[in-house]
């Protein structure tokens, strides 16, 4: 398959036919497929939804999720250093049977979560023009202490990723949307650690939207990038795969000044070590067609995981520098020189 075969959806339809499959797989540019909760066939436990920001500088980086996974919700964050003494500090707190009750927007184009859970609190409110995250975390860490946070992203880009994706499975589906490059302007503050996020530092924001019934056992691979370059142009990129069944369009993309350019397949080469995955080891990303070749060092591999072997969640989210070039449309060669990134492979049984 190459870019040319892929199904780009460019007009405003239902995600669902009357059986809760989606009507016509593909990607899209804008949000054109429309999402209802009612239009689903699954039980209401198969149903996953979340909206996760990243907001982030060359230095330090801020993880923030909302999500609604059926039979629980989770509210988490994450705070990165990436300077000479790398550091992470990721804290969650589980709800059980939210069930929809989260009442998740059902369009990223508009709408507001507000959701607490434990010790967290969490507002992600968005007019269409701005979002606005702001929250607290009482005794964030386990250290008796209260984390708080209060971010806009403004400059919405006009074009993102988005992407209809089937599984091997009536009733099962995938609806994701990928906003990079967004511009963040805001704070957060823990114990001695003082986040600011301006233009003055590049802060830039990724919202990764997911709507969805999935499958049981899943494991996936998604790999996202936002920049400054040095003449002031964003750019970024979205990769990834293991999503379902990809065969009418991957969610490879490519974004250059708010516009998006599409790329086919990319592989991840992850290396090993004595046989198993060697998260802190060089990566090398390549795509089928000679537009986007890069090597990724990492500085920290971001775990969380959650297993009770019926029911896991096993992430390795990698943050460390890019290095390579890739090509728009157009034949433009974008050269990218340590920038941070991040990439990951996840194992879920959820």
């Amino acid at each position: 398959m190459s870019v040319s075969e892929q199904h780009e959806i460019t007009s405003r339809q239902r995600l669902l036919d009357k059986d809760g499959n989606i009507a016509e797989p593909g990607f899209a540019k804008k949000l054109f497929w429309e999402y209802d909760r009612s239009d689903i066939k699954a039980g209401k436990m198969r149903i996953k939804e979340w909206d996760y920001y990243y907001i982030g500088t060359q230095e330090y980086g801020l993880c923030l999720t909302i999500s609604d996974s059926g039979y629980v919700s989770c509210l988490s964050v994450t705070i990165l250093g990436f300077g000479d003494k790398p550091f992470q500090m990721n804290d969650s707190e589980i709800g059980p049977l939210p069930l929809g009750k989260l009442k998740l927007p059902t369009s990223s184009v508009k709408g507001n979560i507000h959701a607490a859970v434990g010790t967290c609190d969490m507002t992600f409110n968005n007019d269409g023009t701005v979002r606005h995250l702001f929250g607290r975390y009482d005794n964030f860490y386990n250290s008796g202490k209260t984390l708080t946070f209060d971010v806009k992203l403004i400059d919405i880009p006009e074009e993102s990723m988005v992407i209809a994706t089937p599984f091997d499975k009536d009733k099962h589906f995938y609806y994701n949307q990928k906003i990079n490059c967004m511009s963040a302007e805001g704070w957060m503050k823990f114990d001695e650690y003082d986040f600011r996020f301006s233009k003055s530092n590049s802060a830039l924001g990724t919202l990764d939207w997911g709507r969805g019934v999935w499958t049981y056992d899943n494991t996936w691979y998604w790999g996202s990038g936002q920049m400054l370059l040095d003449d002031g142009s964003t750019f970024g990129y979205n990769i990834g795969y293991g999503f379902g069944n990809t065969s009418a369009a991957s969610e490879n993309m490519l974004f250059y000044n708010g516009k998006s350019h599409k790329l086919d397949r990319v592989v991840f080469n992850i290396p090993k070590k004595n046989g198993d995955y060697d998260y802190m080891g060089q990566w090398t990303f390549e795509d089928n067609e000679g537009r986007f070749s890069m090597t990724f060092d990492p500085i920290i591999d971001r775990q969380a995981p959650f297993d009770l072997k019926l029911v896991c969640m096993i992430p390795h989210q990698v943050f460390g520098k890019l290095n390579g070039r890739a090509v728009l449309d157009d034949g433009k060669v974008i050269e990218v020189r340590d920038k941070l990134v991040f990439a990951e492979r996840v194992h879920n049984k959820w």
